[in-house]
């Protein structure tokens, strides 16, 4: 038993069975708390009595006729006694019937109960009224009704129905809350959180017995990824290493030929292939994702690797605050605009820098006015190992590996990378970053960190 309800059907069952005791329980006490608070005649009632002053009026003489009538109007029944060429004038229809009358009469017409004559819904000019055959030339017509009266069946069946859509609803309600779309949203936050890592299983394991299958499942499915991507990492890690000692021997060798142009070109090759290597390892390398993030100097990261790139000889030039003290991983994001820096001082002559913080978001434009990136390419760029050498190739070209790195490590931050154009020419590359900012000077004035330090 226990078993059956820890799943979702059994749940479910579970559920309904409550509604029904509920609305057993609730309707019956509502019929009569509503009938006994309305003070008003019911239909079917008001029906029942016509229908027995008509048989006693079938039996009596005209003069007793006269008495009962007079008796059964003292209670204001508005009773009287028609010819039957009167249901001439009967309709079935009242322009002035109220359209949830109407509705409710063709949904829970009254049963078990005789019809009066020309039925339950029975009008004269427009006036609801009840009528009841006497003998073949007379009728017992209550015209007017009273402006207010029950319909006894319908309030009893409609009271259930009210109380089981209303517990319905109700219930599974909170039951959807609780048993499936708490527990989805709560697998759907850690499947944002979760990396390759093999630590901990990044979905709890709890709740009915399907959640606890989907979760196991998506631990399992997590630890085969973390798994393979392990053991590819290790494999292409153990290539690239075993390379560097042929390498090694090879550029050794090259610089004893004697022939300059032949020794030049040996070296330039050797050269690419040991930067590519070191491209492809520092691909392999996810420190960024086991990084936490720390309070560290925004501005002083993104200044000191302006001031790198200065060194080397570019110009580099920084606008923002002079410090910003904010929560961010400083390892892999100066890792990120350094790769943005490299690929802008590759393709471009003059390079920006700008952090901007508005609020809880750290912005970070890296500028140049290289080639750009066509529009159709700025997503594939994105993905290891693609490259557009038509825009941005030449001989300097890696893996492509660059801009895969730096997506991931925004996307390790819970931001957003883009690529835009910009004006007259160039690219302009934004990470934009969630960050609680603790501190923040006025921004300093435009300065070439070239022109400083040459």
């Amino acid at each position: 038993m226990r078993r059956s309800i820890s799943t979702i059907q059994g749940q479910i069952t579970a559920v309904i069975l409550l509604c029904l005791v509920i609305a057993f329980l609730i309707g019956s006490t509502l019929e009569q708390w509503v009938g006994d608070g309305y003070g008003s005649t019911d239909l079917e009632g008001m029906s029942d009595r016509v229908s027995a002053i008509a048989s006693v009026l079938a039996t009596a003489t005209p003069p007793e006729r006269d008495a009962i009538m007079q008796a059964a109007n003292r209670e204001d029944h508005n009773l009287a006694l028609q010819p039957i060429a009167y249901a001439q004038r009967f309709t079935s229809s009242s322009p002035e019937e109220p359209f949830v009358e109407i509705l409710v009469d063709r949904l829970l017409p009254p049963d078990g109960r005789p019809q009066p004559f020309g039925g339950w819904r029975t009008f004269v000019d427009g006036k609801r009224v009840l009528a009841t055959k006497v003998d073949d030339d007379t009728l017992l017509v209550m015209d007017p009704l009273p402006p207010n009266f029950l319909r006894s069946d319908a309030l009893r069946f409609g009271s259930n129905y009210l109380v089981a859509t209303v517990t319905l609803i109700v219930l599974f309600s909170i039951f959807a809350i609780w048993a499936i779309t708490r527990p989805l949203r709560r697998i759907a936050a850690a499947a944002m959180r979760a990396d390759l890592s093999t630590d901990a299983a990044p979905f709890e394991e709890r709740g009915s017995v399907e959640i606890i299958a989907l979760a196991g499942a998506l631990n399992g499915m997590q630890r085969r990824i973390s798994t393979m991507v392990e053991a590819r990492t290790r494999m292409l890690r153990g290539i690239s290493h075993d390379l560097r000692t042929p390498l090694t021997r090879l550029r050794l060798r090259a610089e004893r030929v004697g022939e300059t142009e032949v020794r030049d070109a040996l070296l330039v090759d050797i050269e690419r292939i040991d930067r590519l290597l070191k491209e492809s390892l520092g691909y392999l390398r996810d420190n960024y994702q086991r990084e936490a993030a720390q309070r560290a100097d925004l501005a002083s990261t993104v200044r000191t690797i302006c001031d790198e790139f200065a060194d080397m000889g570019h110009d580099v030039i920084y606008r923002g605050p002079a410090r910003t003290i904010t929560s961010f991983k400083p390892l892999a994001l100066t890792r990120a605009v350094t790769n943005l820096c490299e690929n802008a001082v590759k393709f471009g002559s003059r390079v920006e820098i700008e952090l901007r913080v508005t609020g809880a978001l750290a912005v970070i434009d890296v500028m140049d006015d290289g080639p750009g990136i066509p529009k159709e390419y700025r997503t594939r760029v994105l993905e290891p190992f693609f490259k557009v050498d038509a825009a941005r190739g030449g001989n300097n070209a890696g893996f492509g590996l660059g801009l895969s790195i730096v997506a991931e490590i925004v996307q390790a931050h819970n931001g957003k990378l883009e690529l835009l154009d910009r004006i007259p020419k160039g690219l302009l590359a934004r990470l934009t970053l969630p960050m609680a900012v603790a501190s923040l000077e006025p921004l300093t004035t435009t300065a070439s960190l070239a022109g400083q330090r040459h």
